[in-house]
Protein backbone atom coordinates (compact mmCIF):
# COMPACT_ATOMS: atom_id res chain seq x y z
CA UNK A 1 0.00 0.00 0.00
CA UNK A 2 1.09 3.21 -0.90
CA UNK A 3 0.84 5.75 1.67
CA UNK A 4 -0.06 9.69 0.60
CA UNK A 5 1.55 12.22 3.12
CA UNK A 6 -0.66 15.27 4.34
CA UNK A 7 1.09 18.55 4.17
CA UNK A 8 1.84 18.39 7.72
CA UNK A 9 3.49 14.83 7.53
CA UNK A 10 5.76 16.32 4.40
CA UNK A 11 7.27 18.89 6.39
CA UNK A 12 8.18 16.31 9.36
CA UNK A 13 9.53 14.86 6.53
CA UNK A 14 11.74 17.13 5.85
CA UNK A 15 12.92 17.99 9.28
CA UNK A 16 14.34 14.65 9.89
CA UNK A 17 15.82 14.43 6.07
CA UNK A 18 17.71 17.87 7.05
CA UNK A 19 18.89 16.45 9.80
CA UNK A 20 20.23 13.29 7.76
CA UNK A 21 21.82 16.22 5.37
CA UNK A 22 23.37 18.38 8.27
CA UNK A 23 24.82 15.27 9.15
CA UNK A 24 26.31 14.31 5.78
CA UNK A 25 28.11 17.49 6.00
CA UNK A 26 29.59 16.78 9.21
CA UNK A 27 31.06 13.98 7.53
CA UNK A 28 32.46 15.86 4.72
CA UNK A 29 34.60 17.89 7.19
CA UNK A 30 36.56 14.70 7.89
CA UNK A 31 36.87 12.48 5.53
CA UNK A 32 40.32 12.16 4.34
CA UNK A 33 42.95 9.64 4.42
CA UNK A 34 43.65 8.04 6.93
CA UNK A 35 40.45 8.57 8.52
CA UNK A 36 38.38 5.20 9.08
CA UNK A 37 35.15 4.73 8.82
CA UNK A 38 34.22 3.30 12.15
CA UNK A 39 35.19 7.27 12.83
CA UNK A 40 32.89 8.49 10.59
CA UNK A 41 29.49 6.15 11.90
CA UNK A 42 31.22 7.77 16.02
CA UNK A 43 30.64 11.36 14.47
CA UNK A 44 27.41 10.66 12.53
CA UNK A 45 25.26 8.75 15.35
CA UNK A 46 26.55 11.59 17.97
CA UNK A 47 25.90 14.58 15.65
CA UNK A 48 22.12 12.97 14.93
CA UNK A 49 21.68 12.32 18.62
CA UNK A 50 22.42 15.71 19.66
CA UNK A 51 20.06 16.69 17.17
CA UNK A 52 17.17 14.87 19.42
CA UNK A 53 16.75 12.15 16.40
CA UNK A 54 17.72 8.76 16.27
CA UNK A 55 19.25 6.97 13.28
CA UNK A 56 17.38 5.19 11.19
CA UNK A 57 19.92 2.34 10.06
CA UNK A 58 20.97 1.08 13.48
CA UNK A 59 19.12 -1.81 14.25
CA UNK A 60 17.06 -1.85 10.78
CA UNK A 61 17.05 -5.85 10.25
CA UNK A 62 19.76 -6.26 12.03
CA UNK A 63 22.14 -3.76 10.51
CA UNK A 64 24.91 -2.93 13.50
CA UNK A 65 25.78 0.67 12.83
CA UNK A 66 23.88 4.28 12.23
CA UNK A 67 25.37 5.02 8.31
CA UNK A 68 26.35 2.65 5.38
CA UNK A 69 29.72 3.50 4.19
CA UNK A 70 30.78 1.53 1.03
CA UNK A 71 34.32 2.36 -0.67
CA UNK A 72 35.39 2.37 -4.12
CA UNK A 73 33.96 -0.87 -5.81
CA UNK A 74 31.22 -1.09 -2.64
CA UNK A 75 27.65 -0.02 -4.33
CA UNK A 76 25.80 0.11 -1.30
CA UNK A 77 25.03 -1.14 2.43
CA UNK A 78 28.71 -1.35 3.44
CA UNK A 79 29.46 -1.93 7.68
CA UNK A 80 31.72 1.28 9.21
CA UNK A 81 34.76 -0.72 10.68
CA UNK A 82 38.06 0.38 12.21
CA UNK A 83 39.83 -1.18 10.37
CA UNK A 84 38.73 -0.07 6.85
CA UNK A 85 41.04 3.35 6.61
CA UNK A 86 40.10 5.55 3.96
CA UNK A 87 43.29 6.13 1.18
CA UNK A 88 44.38 8.83 -0.84
CA UNK A 89 42.26 8.58 -4.21
CA UNK A 90 39.35 6.21 -3.03
CA UNK A 91 35.75 7.46 -3.44
CA UNK A 92 33.11 6.71 -0.25
CA UNK A 93 29.40 6.44 -0.12
CA UNK A 94 27.82 7.29 2.83
CA UNK A 95 24.39 6.79 3.38
CA UNK A 96 22.16 8.14 6.52
CA UNK A 97 18.89 7.78 7.91
CA UNK A 98 17.48 9.78 10.80
CA UNK A 99 13.79 8.86 12.41
CA UNK A 100 12.40 11.93 14.14
CA UNK A 101 8.76 12.44 15.39
CA UNK A 102 7.30 9.24 13.77
CA UNK A 103 9.30 9.94 10.57
CA UNK A 104 12.28 8.69 8.14
CA UNK A 105 14.62 10.75 6.38
CA UNK A 106 17.02 9.09 3.64
CA UNK A 107 20.08 10.39 1.69
CA UNK A 108 23.24 9.22 0.36
CA UNK A 109 26.00 11.48 -0.90
CA UNK A 110 29.83 9.87 -2.66
CA UNK A 111 32.88 11.87 -1.66
CA UNK A 112 35.91 11.66 -2.84
CA UNK A 113 39.43 11.49 -0.67
CA UNK A 114 42.00 13.41 -1.52
CA UNK A 115 42.83 13.49 -5.22
CA UNK A 116 40.85 11.19 -7.23
CA UNK A 117 41.13 10.13 -10.96
CA UNK A 118 39.17 12.29 -13.36
CA UNK A 119 37.22 9.57 -14.63
CA UNK A 120 36.13 8.08 -11.16
CA UNK A 121 34.64 11.82 -10.73
CA UNK A 122 33.08 12.14 -14.08
CA UNK A 123 31.31 8.27 -12.54
CA UNK A 124 30.46 10.61 -9.74
CA UNK A 125 29.18 13.64 -11.23
CA UNK A 126 27.02 11.57 -14.07
CA UNK A 127 25.58 9.65 -11.01
CA UNK A 128 24.80 12.84 -9.16
CA UNK A 129 23.64 14.69 -12.49
CA UNK A 130 21.13 11.12 -13.13
CA UNK A 131 19.67 11.54 -9.64
CA UNK A 132 18.14 15.17 -10.60
CA UNK A 133 17.45 14.17 -14.20
CA UNK A 134 14.69 11.58 -12.09
CA UNK A 135 13.78 14.22 -9.91
CA UNK A 136 12.52 16.06 -12.65
CA UNK A 137 9.84 13.60 -13.49
CA UNK A 138 9.15 12.75 -10.23
CA UNK A 139 6.02 14.94 -10.60
CA UNK A 140 2.10 14.08 -10.78
CA UNK A 141 0.85 12.53 -13.98
CA UNK A 142 4.01 10.97 -14.65
CA UNK A 143 5.03 7.11 -13.61
CA UNK A 144 7.93 5.71 -12.42
CA UNK A 145 8.91 3.88 -15.05
CA UNK A 146 9.23 7.68 -16.20
CA UNK A 147 11.71 7.91 -13.31
CA UNK A 148 13.67 4.95 -13.81
CA UNK A 149 13.84 6.04 -17.94
CA UNK A 150 15.47 9.38 -17.06
CA UNK A 151 18.12 7.62 -14.90
CA UNK A 152 18.96 4.67 -16.98
CA UNK A 153 19.15 6.50 -20.20
CA UNK A 154 21.71 9.70 -19.01
CA UNK A 155 23.98 7.06 -17.16
CA UNK A 156 24.02 4.50 -20.00
CA UNK A 157 24.49 7.29 -22.82
CA UNK A 158 27.73 7.86 -20.17
CA UNK A 159 29.33 4.72 -20.97
CA UNK A 160 28.10 3.67 -17.14
CA UNK A 161 25.67 0.40 -16.23
CA UNK A 162 23.05 1.01 -13.65
CA UNK A 163 22.21 -1.20 -10.58
CA UNK A 164 19.19 -3.27 -11.21
CA UNK A 165 18.98 -5.30 -7.81
CA UNK A 166 19.48 -2.36 -5.60
CA UNK A 167 16.46 0.35 -6.07
CA UNK A 168 14.77 3.24 -4.00
CA UNK A 169 11.61 3.07 -2.09
CA UNK A 170 8.96 5.12 -0.83
CA UNK A 171 9.70 6.90 2.88
CA UNK A 172 7.14 7.53 5.53
CA UNK A 173 6.50 5.93 8.66
CA UNK A 174 8.61 3.16 7.53
CA UNK A 175 12.43 3.66 6.28
CA UNK A 176 11.07 1.60 3.24
CA UNK A 177 7.31 1.39 1.87
CA UNK A 178 6.03 1.16 -1.23
CA UNK A 179 6.53 1.86 -4.12
CA UNK A 180 9.82 0.27 -5.01
CA UNK A 181 11.75 3.09 -7.53
CA UNK A 182 14.08 0.94 -9.86
CA UNK A 183 16.86 2.98 -11.46
CA UNK A 184 15.83 1.69 -14.73
CA UNK A 185 12.68 1.99 -16.86
CA UNK A 186 10.29 2.84 -19.41
CA UNK A 187 8.60 5.66 -20.20
CA UNK A 188 4.75 5.59 -19.24
CA UNK A 189 5.39 2.27 -17.36
CA UNK A 190 4.31 1.80 -13.76
CA UNK A 191 2.52 3.42 -10.93
CA UNK A 192 1.16 6.84 -11.54
CA UNK A 193 2.58 9.45 -9.50
CA UNK A 194 0.20 11.29 -7.17
CA UNK A 195 0.77 14.48 -5.14
CA UNK A 196 1.73 13.10 -1.27
CA UNK A 197 3.48 10.36 -2.31
CA UNK A 198 6.80 10.39 -0.79
CA UNK A 199 10.40 8.50 -2.24
CA UNK A 200 13.98 8.19 -2.02
CA UNK A 201 14.92 8.54 -5.42
CA UNK A 202 19.06 7.02 -5.26
CA UNK A 203 20.58 5.64 -8.63
CA UNK A 204 24.21 3.18 -7.87
CA UNK A 205 26.10 3.58 -11.24
CA UNK A 206 28.77 1.12 -11.92
CA UNK A 207 31.64 2.10 -13.69
CA UNK A 208 31.64 -1.39 -15.47
CA UNK A 209 29.01 -3.95 -15.41
CA UNK A 210 26.14 -3.67 -13.45
CA UNK A 211 26.70 -7.16 -11.95
CA UNK A 212 26.80 -7.15 -8.10
CA UNK A 213 28.27 -9.53 -5.62
CA UNK A 214 27.05 -9.62 -1.69
CA UNK A 215 30.31 -9.69 0.83
CA UNK A 216 31.04 -12.47 3.40
CA UNK A 217 29.12 -10.11 6.11
CA UNK A 218 25.92 -10.41 4.18
CA UNK A 219 25.29 -6.71 3.89
CA UNK A 220 27.83 -5.26 1.69
CA UNK A 221 27.50 -5.37 -1.81
CA UNK A 222 30.08 -4.99 -4.43
CA UNK A 223 30.54 -4.80 -8.16
CA UNK A 224 31.26 -7.87 -9.70
CA UNK A 225 34.39 -6.92 -11.72
CA UNK A 226 35.83 -4.40 -8.58
CA UNK A 227 35.02 -1.32 -10.71
CA UNK A 228 34.26 1.77 -9.14
CA UNK A 229 30.19 2.65 -7.98
CA UNK A 230 28.70 5.83 -7.02
CA UNK A 231 25.41 6.81 -4.89
CA UNK A 232 23.31 9.65 -4.77
CA UNK A 233 20.43 9.63 -3.09
CA UNK A 234 17.65 12.42 -2.41
CA UNK A 235 14.07 12.15 -0.19
CA UNK A 236 11.02 14.09 -2.16
CA UNK A 237 7.58 14.18 -2.56
CA UNK A 238 5.60 14.43 -5.56
CA UNK A 239 4.26 17.56 -6.32
CA UNK A 240 2.29 19.05 -9.50
CA UNK A 241 4.61 20.64 -11.83
CA UNK A 242 7.64 20.47 -9.42
CA UNK A 243 9.47 17.27 -7.00
CA UNK A 244 10.34 18.57 -3.88
CA UNK A 245 13.49 17.96 -2.63
CA UNK A 246 13.08 17.23 1.06
CA UNK A 247 16.46 16.33 1.83
CA UNK A 248 19.85 18.41 0.35
CA UNK A 249 23.32 18.47 -0.46
CA UNK A 250 23.70 22.52 0.24
CA UNK A 251 25.20 21.86 3.56
CA UNK A 252 28.00 19.28 2.17
CA UNK A 253 28.49 21.47 -0.89
CA UNK A 254 28.96 24.86 1.61
CA UNK A 255 31.59 22.80 3.08
CA UNK A 256 33.26 20.83 -0.12
CA UNK A 257 33.63 24.43 -1.33
CA UNK A 258 35.49 24.18 -4.85
CA UNK A 259 35.99 20.31 -4.12
CA UNK A 260 32.12 19.68 -4.54
CA UNK A 261 31.17 17.26 -6.76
Amino acid sequence: MIFLKSDEEIELLRISNQIVAKTLSELAKIIAPGVSTEQLNKVADEFIRDNHAVPGFFGYNGFPKSICTSVNEQVVHGIPSPNVILQEGDIISVDCGVYKNGFHGDSAYTFCVGNVKPEIIHLLRTTKNALYKGIEVAVEGKRLGDIGYAVQSYCEDHGFSVVREMIGHGVGRQLHEAPEVPNYGRKGNGIMLKTGMTIAIEPMINMGKRQLVFEKDGWTTRTIDRLPSAHFEHSVAIRRGKADILSSFEYIEQVLGNQAI
